[in-house]
């Protein structure tokens, strides 16, 4: 075990979060109206009294936005955990199906899992993480019967002070980011670095936004809207939940 540098994790952080801000644009750019327009409950739309296209507009994308940005963030701190690592333990990235992380401390074998945050999947996912766990210490014992696996869920952010479940260790937060590199103020000490021209990069972001925000009120408004501008619901149902989607034939 070697000890932690922050300037290493800093310089990691600098070189790597434009990757993060660079897919947020990504997922903008290649966003389709007619893709989120039959994700959303357009009942709900008509129950909350929407009136505008603008507003149904933003409603969409924010919710494409929020779902995509954990996803896109939970996949680059996974990254940072697996450098922070490497540089602590020698760690690496799993070939192991279900696997993130492994790496030995203690004469441990450690494999990883890791999550963004405590509350990240239903009982069929978690049941998955189990067995992708039991078939990981399989393999890893098949050339070492005697090897001490331990099977950890990593969580990057959140709290879970019963940690013990059983089939494998739950870490979270603070818990998780000791575990990876022993050091117990890491999860303080990371916030820092990954603002690291985040103001630059959000107005990037906020440019593609706004671009996206317009170009999908003036299509929403022309396919979607009376010559008086009310919105027809009809045919925004139809569009959306119709056994045979308008102008296509069985």
């Amino acid at each position: 075990m070697k000890k932690l540098n922050l300037k290493d994790v800093l310089q990691y952080v600098e070189q790597n979060i434009g990757t993060f801000h660079q897919k947020r644009i990504q997922s903008l750019d290649g966003l389709k109206l007619s893709q989120v327009l039959k994700r959303k409950n357009p009942y709900l739309f008509k129950a909350k009294y929407v009136l505008t296209a603008e507003r149904i507009v933003k409603g969409l994308v924010d919710a494409h936005i929020s779902s995509n940005e954990e996803t896109i963030f939970g996949d680059w701190l996974e990254g940072l955990a697996i450098f922070i690592n490497n540089k602590v333990y020698g760690g690496r990235k799993s070939g192991i199906t279900g696997i993130d992380l492994e790496f030995d401390s203690n004469g441990t074998r450690n494999i990883v899992t890791i999550k963004s945050g405590p509350n990240w999947g239903n009982s069929s996912q978690i049941a998955k993480m189990v067995a992708d766990f039991k078939t990981a210490k399989k393999t890893l014992r098949t050339s070492n019967s005697q090897l001490s696996v331990v099977a950890v869920n990593g969580c990057c952010y959140g709290r879970d002070n019963k940690p013990d479940k059983g089939d494998y260790f739950k870490y979270c937060g603070q818990r998780f980011w000791e575990f990876i590199s022993g050091d117990s103020d890491l999860f303080t000490e990371i916030i820092e670095p990954l603002g690291y021209k985040a103001k630059e990069k959000n107005d990037d972001f906020v440019k593609s936004y706004s671009q996206m925000i317009n170009k999908f009120t003036k299509e929403f408004s022309n396919i979607f809207c009376k010559d008086n501008g009310e919105i027809d619901w009809d045919k925004l149902v139809r569009f959306n939940s119709a056994t045979v989607e308008p102008n296509k034939k069985k």
